[in-house]
């Protein structure tokens, strides 16, 4: 039966670590076609694929994956490129340290190691020198998911794929000093290529990021790390 990869060109030419100790799964992945790149993040179970240009996004999805075999099985939590949510089964062959998905061929960016690297979801935020905890309302959410030097955050609804917003780029943390890199920004363009440096800390597994947001107003937030839970899985 012949696969259908419409979704995932761009998400999943990662999969060459099955085939190569040299290439391992988690981190960051980018394929470039004239002005348009494809940068696909996966890390803990999580992936993302956005697809922008040096001066506009264009699309991102992203959702739980898992390997079976020389398979990935990828589960969409939203598409901004298609209006029905797909749970998709998809070969990977790798040539010469390239994944190669159809004709597209992938070189990957880091490794996903680092202190933050994970998937993170937002749980407080501080009001008025409180820290308030965040109450979680049905399927909605706001994740962040980093890998070695990439960053991503979505805001999502899963039920109905309904989706707010998205950003993502490069990001350091050395020191204290956790610097985002902007490369797309789904709701303003004019955010592209600005640098944004936040005092940040973690405690006890929690993430604490402080400082100025690209609108300049005051943020105090608490981040923590969530499971992967693929359908039909028990989380790990």
């Amino acid at each position: 039966m012949k696969l259908i990869y419409y979704l995932i060109s761009p998400v999943l030419y990662f999969f060459a670590f099955k085939n190569s100790p040299e290439i391992s799964l988690p981190g960051a992945w980018k394929q470039v076609s004239g002005n348009l790149t494809t940068v696909v993040l996966l890390q803990d179970g999580y992936f993302t694929s956005t697809t922008y240009t040096p001066e506009s996004f264009k699309e991102t999805r992203g959702g739980v994956y898992k390997v079976e075999g020389n398979n990935i099985l990828v589960h969409q939590e939203y598409n901004t490129a298609e209006k029905e949510l797909k749970t998709e089964i998809i070969p990977f062959k790798l040539i010469n340290n390239k994944l190669h998905i159809n004709d597209r061929q992938y070189e990957q960016l880091d490794n996903g190691q680092a202190s933050l690297a994970g998937v993170w979801k937002i749980t407080g935020r501080m009001v008025d020198g409180t820290i308030n905890e965040l109450q979680q309302r049905g399927t909605r959410k706001t994740l962040k998911l980093l890998t070695g030097t990439r960053f991503h955050w979505f805001a999502i609804d899963p039920d109905g794929n309904k989706f707010s917003g998205t950003g993502g780029g490069t990001y350091t943390f050395r020191n204290g000093k956790y610097t985002e890199n902007i490369e797309f920004f789904s709701r303003d363009s004019s955010r592209i290529g600005v640098s944004l440096t936040f005092d940040d800390h973690l405690d006890n597994g929690k993430w604490h990021h402080t400082g100025l947001s690209s609108k300049g107003d005051k943020i105090y937030e608490i981040w923590e790390k969530v499971p992967s839970v693929f359908p039909g899985m028990n989380a790990q």
